[in-house]
C-alpha cells in the first residue's frame, strides 16, 4: 500500500552553488538573446545544411531550437548564400549569425539581411582591417553585433611568421588588435573567440585575453573531433575557463549532427549549476556487488522519462552500499536488490516491488511528481539511476 508523501516545494529557491562568479564584462544583445554583463551564458551550434536551400535550414535551425540551442550560425561562402539570409533571419525562431570568410562584401550583405549578428575572421578577410570603419558604421546604424573569430588554423600570416604557429599568444595578439580597431570607431558590440583545436592552448588563450578587456567572450574548442573526442575536449576546455568564471556563449564542434552539440552544451552548463537542470539521470558504474543489471534500468528510465520538462532528480541504484542513500536524496529513486527495488520519493520508502516492476513503478511516479511541479523553461529534469 503506497504512503502519500509530500511533494511541497521550499518557499524561498536558493541558487544552486558555483565553482567561480562570472567574469565581470560589458553586455552585447545578438538579436533578442543578451550576451554578457551577467547574462546566462547561451548555447550556440552551427547548421551544417546549405544556406541556399532555404527549407531545408530552417527546418534544421527548428531542431536546434526544440533542443535547446539559443543562437544558431550559417554559412555564407557566396552570393546565392547572401540572397537566403534575409528568408531565414526572418523565418528562423532564434537569432542568426552569418558566418563570413574570405569575401567582405558578404559581411555587409548579412547586416543588410537583418542577421542578428555576423562572425568575421580577420585572419582570411582580405584587407580586412582596412574595412573595419565601414563595417562598424554599418552594423551600428543596423544595431547588429559582431564577433570578431580568431582561428589557429586561419590566422593571419604576419602573426604565424612571428610566433612560429598558432600560440596562445598569436591568438590573442590578433584579437586584441582587431578588438581596438573597433573600438577607435567607437564600435562597442562585439564579442570574441580565440578558437584552437589544443584545449591546453585554447584555455590559455582564453585566460590571457580575459586579462586583456571586458569584452564577452564566446568559447568553442575547434576542429575538436568526433562526438566522443570532441565531448571530452570540450567539457575539459569548457570546464575548465566556465569554473574560472571565463565564457558567456559556447558552442560545442562535433563531428556530429548539430543537435548533438547542443545537448553537449546544455549538459555541461547544467553540470556545472550554470544552467537550470532539468530531468538527470545519476546511475553507478556497476560492479560485482550489483543484484540488477543496472544498465539495462538506466536506459529504460531514461528512454521512459525523455521530454521530461521539470526539475526531476531520479536515482536507479542496484546494491546495498550506496543504492539507498543516493535512492534517499534524490527526488526519486530506487535501491535494488535481492529481486525488488525499494522505491523512495523525497527521501522516504513508499513501497516495495519486484524487480520486472520497477521501471514501469519509477516512470509512473515520475509522472506523478512532475504533473505537481512547474516546467522549467529551457532545462531538463534530473534522474539518478545508480547502485
Amino acid at each position: 500500500m503506497s504512503v502519500p508523501i509530500s511533494l511541497g516545494m521550499p518557499a524561498v529557491k536558493e541558487a544552486p552553488p558555483v565553482l567561480a562568479p562570472r567574469r565581470p564584462t560589458r553586455r552585447i544583445n545578438v538579436g533578442s538573446v543578451p550576451v554578457g554583463g551577467g547574462a546566462p551564458i547561451s548555447v550556440q551550434s552551427m547548421t551544417t545544411t546549405p544556406t541556399t536551400d532555404i527549407n531545408a535550414t530552417l527546418q534544421q535551425i527548428a531542431e536546434l531550437t526544440a533542443a535547446g540551442c539559443d543562437i544558431v550560425r550559417v554559412a555564407c561562402p557566396s552570393q546565392d548564400d547572401a540572397e537566403a539570409l534575409p528568408i531565414i533571419a526572418k523565418k528562423s525562431q532564434i537569432p542568426v549569425i552569418a558566418d563570413i570568410h574570405f569575401q567582405p562584401k558578404y559581411v555587409f550583405a548579412a547586416i543588410d539581411a537583418g542577421c542578428a549578428a555576423v562572425r568575421v575572421n580577420p585572419g582570411n578577410i582580405r584587407k580586412f582591417d582596412d574595412q573595419v570603419k565601414q563595417i562598424a558604421q554599418a552594423a551600428k546604424d543596423a544595431g547588429t553585433s559582431i564577433r570578431i573569430g580568431v582561428n589557429a588554423g586561419s590566422l593571419d600570416p604576419r602573426l604565424l611568421q612571428k610566433y612560429g604557429k598558432a600560440t596562445a599568444e598569436a591568438l590573442v595578439e590578433s584579437a586584441v588588435w582587431e578588438a581596438s580597431l573597433f573600438e577607435e570607431h567607437d564600435f562597442h558590440d562585439f564579442k570574441i573567440s580565440v578558437k584552437h583545436n589544443d584545449p591546453v592552448v585554447m584555455v590559455r588563450a582564453y585566460e590571457l585575453l580575459a586579462e586583456r578587456g571586458d569584452w564577452p567572450l564566446h568559447l568553442g574548442v575547434t576542429e575538436a573531433g568526433p562526438a566522443f573526442q570532441g565531448t571530452i575536449k570540450s567539457a575539459t576546455a569548457f570546464g575548465a575557463l566556465l569554473s574560472q568564471g571565463i565564457g558567456d556563449t559556447i558552442r560545442v564542434s562535433l563531428s556530429a549532427p548539430p543537435v548533438e552539440e547542443v545537448k553537449v552544451g546544455i549538459q555541461i552548463l547544467q553540470s556545472l549549476n550554470l544552467k537550470e537542470r532539468k530531468l538527470e539521470i545519476v546511475s553507478c558504474p556497476s560492479c560485482g556487488r550489483a543484484q540488477v543489471d543496472v544498465y539495462t534500468l538506466a536506459e529504460q528510465v531514461t528512454a521512459g522519462l525523455e521530454g521530461l520538462e521539470v526539475p526531476l532528480r531520479v536515482a536507479v541504484m542496484g546494491c546495498v552500499v550506496n543504492g539507498p542513500g543516493e535512492a534517499r536524496e534524490a527526488d526519486l529513486g530506487v535501491a535494488s536488490g535481492n529481486g525488488k527495488g525499494q522505491i523512495f520519493v523525497k527521501g522516504e520508502v513508499i513501497k516495495t516491488v519486484p524487480e520486472h516492476a520497477i521501471v514501469e513503478t519509477l516512470i509512473e511516479e515520475a509522472m506523478r511528481i512532475a504533473a505537481t511541479m512547474e516546467p522549467v523553461e529551457g532545462t531538463a529534469p534530473s534522474v539518478n539511476v545508480g547502485r
